[in-house]
């Protein structure tokens, strides 16, 4: 099972502080670690919403490529519900991942979270052409690689 696990934004993420040495040393250990056990598939931290930018769909339905879109640029507020960085991890299940993240070192000073969020894969959606489709891009992503 694939997991994606996302370090929640701060205040000072926001603003751009980086972290100092010793919690990015700590942090390289920590993915060595994973990279070791072949958990780690991806990872990485994000800049700050400032530099992002949202796409905001309005009205017609879900596949539809012709509604309304509104471009809509950082920063975001709420910064609690915000994304600082994400792993891409496979493990067991549920279980291990949780164990895996809570062995990581603290990501910021202050209170801080990190979201586990299992990703669906091809199988959860049972066979058809869309499926197959997406099963071809993915080939194609890989030989990319």
């Amino acid at each position: 099972m694939r997991f994606m696990v996302m370090v929640k934004a701060t205040k000072d993420s926001e603003a751009g502080k980086l972290p100092p040495e010793e919690a990015l040393a700590a942090m390289a250990k920590f993915n060595e670690e994973m990279v070791k056990a072949g958990v780690m598939l991806d990872g990485n931290g994000l800049t700050a919403s400032s530099k992002g930018a949202r796409i905001k769909f309005t009205g017609g339905k879900m596949g539809d490529r012709t509604s309304p879109r509104a471009v809509i640029d950082g920063p975001f507020a709420e910064t609690k519900e915000l994304v600082a960085g994400y792993w891409i991890i496979q493990v067991r299940d549920r279980a291990e991942a949780v164990e895996w993240i809570k062995r990581c070192p603290k990501p910021h000073d202050g209170d801080c979270e990190i979201e586990i969020r299992q990703l669906f894969e091809l199988e959860d959606f049972g066979e058809s052409p869309a499926v197959e489709h997406h099963r071809k891009l993915g080939e194609e992503i890989a030989k990319q690689k």
